[in-house]
C-alpha cells in the first residue's frame, strides 16, 4: 500500500505566479489611484486611471509571464535534446555520469552503480533530467498555466482599490485606499504564507511594507506635482 503524502512544493509552478499577479495588481493600482488622488485629480479622472492599469497591467502581466516561462521552457526543452543525443552516442559515460552522482550522495560506488543501471533502464532521460539537469514534473516550467494566473490574479488585485474608489467618499479616497489596500494585502501574505507553509505573520508584515512604500511614494509624488500644477 502507497503511503500518500503532501508537500507543498508541488504548489510552486502555480503559487509563485498567482501572489506575484495578485500583489503586484493590489500594490500598483492602489499606489496609482493614490498618486493621482493625492495630486487633486477629479473622482472620474481616479477611477479612468485605475481601470486603465487595471487593463494594462492585466496584460502586461500575461505577456510578461509567457515570455519569461517561456525562456525557462526553451532552455530546458534544450537540455533535454541535448541529453537524448548524449545518451544516444555515448551510454557508458552517461551511466557513469549519473553513477558519479549517486556516489557524491552518499551512496557506496557499487549500490551506485546498480541504481543507475536500473534507472537507466527504466527511463534514462527522466533520470538525467531529474538527477543531473534538476529538471521534474513538479518544478518544470509552464508558460500558459503562469500566464494566466498571474493574468487573473493581477485583475483581482487591481479590481480591490478601484471598488474602495467607487464605494468610499471623495474627501476620502486617499485614506480609505490606502487602509483598505493595507488590508486587502495583509490578507493576500496570510494566505500565502498558509498555503507556503510559512508563519503567518512574516507573510504579511513583508507584502504590507512594502506596500506601504510604495503607496508612501506615489503619494508624495502626487501631492508634489498637485501643488506644482497649482
Amino acid at each position: 500500500m502507497r503511503h500518500s503524502e503532501f508537500h507543498r512544493s508541488h504548489h510552486i509552478g502555480w503559487l509563485r505566479a498567482a501572489v506575484l499577479g495578485a500583489n503586484d495588481g493590489l500594490v500598483s493600482t492602489a499606489s496609482l489611484v493614490i498618486g493621482i488622488a493625492s495630486a487633486h485629480a477629479a473622482h472620474g479622472t481616479i477611477l479612468l486611471t485605475g481601470v486603465a492599469g487595471l487593463v494594462s497591467g492585466t496584460m502586461a502581466m500575461a505577456a510578461g509571464e509567457f515570455v519569461s516561462v517561456s525562456s525557462q521552457s526553451d532552455t530546458e526543452n534544450a537540455d533535454l535534446a541535448r541529453e537524448r543525443i548524449e545518451l544516444d552516442t555515448d551510454h557508458e559515460h552517461e551511466l557513469l555520469e549519473l553513477t558519479n552522482i549517486y556516489i557524491d550522495r552518499g551512496l557506496t560506488p557499487d549500490l551506485a552503480h546498480q541504481v543507475a543501471v536500473q534507472f537507466t533502464k527504466h527511463d534514462a532521460l527522466t533520470a538525467h533530467a531529474r538527477d543531473e539537469l534538476g529538471i521534474t514534473e513538479t518544478l518544470n516550467a509552464r508558460p500558459i498555466q503562469a500566464a494566466l494566473a498571474s493574468a487573473a490574479t493581477f485583475a483581482i488585485g487591481a479590481a480591490l482599490p478601484l471598488l474602495v474608489v467607487l464605494l468610499a467618499p471623495v474627501t476620502f479616497t486617499v485614506p480609505y485606499v490606502a487602509a483598505m489596500s493595507l488590508l486587502f494585502l495583509a490578507g493576500l501574505g496570510a494566505l500565502a504564507a498558509k498555503v507556503g507553509g510559512a508563519k503567518i505573520w512574516i507573510g504579511m508584515a513583508r507584502v504590507g511594507f512594502w506596500g506601504a512604500l510604495a503607496m508612501a511614494a506615489t503619494a508624495g509624488v502626487g501631492s508634489l506635482f498637485g501643488v506644482v500644477a497649482a
